[in-house]
């Protein structure tokens, strides 16, 4: 039974002050004990009204234990960002976008009226969806060396080309002669793997996609794996530095690191309510299917 909901955010336009009020409030009046992320907490208070019971959380005092269900407000940058409170404990997250595109929300703001009812109800539908880690040689990320979208290697200036050495299970794969590289999941397939070209996946498909980011070798094409294959970089270039991302993380790293990607043994569950697919949220985010000549 769902009694303790978080809540998470950043910053949105003044537009969004009203649903938004509305959407807390009747969280509140369906009995649920709120705990609000403390920034957004200090966001919120001059533009929405809610009960004095709201409790406050920020890194140090997050306590997954305490907490059943997570509302992510916000777009998809946001949704990535809580995912670093979820991890493994297995806790739903119900994105509302009020973003741009949102391919991980589950709700769209003009259904914040029924968000509340179908928390209660519990009548939502849960997704699992498969998270990457990547283990290297030097401990980096401070232990949040997991991504839901994918771990992106990219040169750290404006300098010339890196090489990136790819093997699979010990195997060598390629050397890539390009700005960057893409190890996405099913997820992150429609995102930045998908702006360099790469395919969608579907979520469940069990892959895994390498892409090139301005890949030199014009024959270098993305790449679709097993996700049981373990993949390992080693990076060369000019500089010594290079840029490592997991979702909308990123570190700066020495060329001397050497990074181990494989399927994480934890799932994201991701909440949709009743009436969303990913095929709908395919064809509404990418604009499919709009031609006069159908008639769908």
């Amino acid at each position: 039974m769902i009694k303790n909901i978080a809540i998470y955010g950043r910053v949105f336009d003044d537009g969004f002050n009203s649903k938004i009020d509305f959407l807390i409030n009747d969280l509140f009046k369906k009995g649920f004990q709120l705990y609000i992320f403390e920034p957004f907490h200090d966001f919120l208070k001059p533009r929405i009204s809610f009960s004095e019971k709201v409790k406050i959380f920020d890194r140090d005092t997050w306590n997954p234990k305490e907490i059943d269900f997570l509302v992510c407000i916000g777009g998809d940058g946001t949704f990535l960002d809580s995912t670093t409170f979820i991890k493994d404990s297995h806790i739903p997250i119900l994105g509302i976008n009020t973003g741009r595109l949102g391919f991980l929300s589950g709700a769209s703001i003009q259904e914040l009226e029924t968000v509340a009812s179908s928390i209660v109800k519990e009548d939502f539908e849960l997704y699992k969806r498969a998270t990457l880690k990547v283990d290297s040689n030097i401990p980096i990320f401070n232990g949040n060396n997991f991504a839901l979208n994918e771990l992106t290697i990219h040169k750290s200036d404006n300098s010339s080309m890196v090489k990136i050495h790819t093997f699979l299970d010990g195997n060598f794969l390629n050397s890539y002669w390009s700005d960057g590289l893409i190890i996405s999941t099913p997820t992150g397939s429609t995102a930045y793997s998908l702006s360099c070209g790469g395919p969608i996946i579907f979520p469940g498909s069990n892959n895994f996609v390498i892409t090139p980011v301005a890949p030199h070798n014009l024959n270098m094409r993305p790449v679709v794996i097993p996700d049981d294959k373990e993949i390992k970089l080693k990076v060369e270039g000019r500089s010594k530095y290079y840029m490592v991302a997991l979702d909308s993380r990123s570190q700066k790293v020495d060329s001397t690191i050497e990074l181990t990607i494989s399927k994480n043994s934890f799932y994201i569950n991701l909440v949709r309510l009743k009436g969303h697919s990913y095929l709908s949220t395919i064809r509404s985010k990418l604009n499919w299917g709009l031609d006069k000549r159908n008639n769908i």
